[in-house]
């Protein structure tokens, strides 16, 4: 498996290709010059808690636009200077607080659609019931006919009054399963660094 993204400092192809079947590696570049190109520039905040930059999170997600949802996830750090590993704490500090930070957002807010969403059911349900309950008294006194009538039009309405609950509690919670456990993977990743002869050595491959 492979895919194709842009590092936004490196401005180059990147191809996250992986030995291992089933890995997806995101390249950082860490040096002097690009680390703070990675955060956002408003935040005085130092490098380790600072805010991730908008074009960052967004080169993170690309990365993974192919992935599959049981892929492993790694970061790939490039350092060319001894020097430039000084960053490499920092840095994965603030990656890894920064998607904790909006896994735990997206939890809280998982919990409140299940709370709504099941508060809608139980609605429904008291009126279904509410339904059900006055029908045969409202019948009593009409033929076999209207009755009839009258007890299909609450059962179309008992299901039209469920369906959206039910619909919601069935197929809407998956996409919050999905991002959590993305959050958490890229919280959680395995952090590499790559060494500078490893570098220098694929970019002579590339020339040749």
């Amino acid at each position: 498996m492979t895919g194709s993204t842009t590092d936004p400092i490196l401005k180059n192809p990147v191809m996250n290709k992986s030995l291992v079947p089933n890995q997806f590696s995101i390249f950082v570049r860490l040096d002097e010059q690009t680390v703070h190109d990675y955060f956002n520039h408003h935040d005085p905040a130092p490098l380790y808690k600072r805010q991730l930059g908008h074009e960052f999170e967004q080169y993170i997600y690309n990365s993974l636009l192919t992935s599959k949802r049981n892929a492993v996830i790694k970061y790939q750090v490039i350092c060319l200077e001894y020097s430039d590993k000084r960053f490499i704490e920092p840095v994965t500090q603030a990656i890894r607080s920064h998607f904790n930070l909006k896994k735990f957002l997206k939890v809280e807010e998982f919990k409140k659609f299940k709370r709504r969403t099941f508060k809608l059911l139980l609605a429904s349900l008291a009126i279904v019931l509410t339904f059900q309950a006055l029908v045969p008294y409202v019948i009593e006194d009409m033929d076999l006919r209207m009755s009839g009538s009258i007890h299909n039009i609450v059962d179309v309405f008992s299901w039209v009054i469920l369906w959206k609950p039910i619909d919601r509690l069935i197929f809407y919670w998956n996409p919050y399963e999905k991002d959590i456990h993305l959050l958490d993977r890229l919280a959680s990743a395995d952090v590499t660094v790559l060494e500078k002869n490893k570098v220098i050595g694929k970019d002579k491959q590339k020339a040749s």
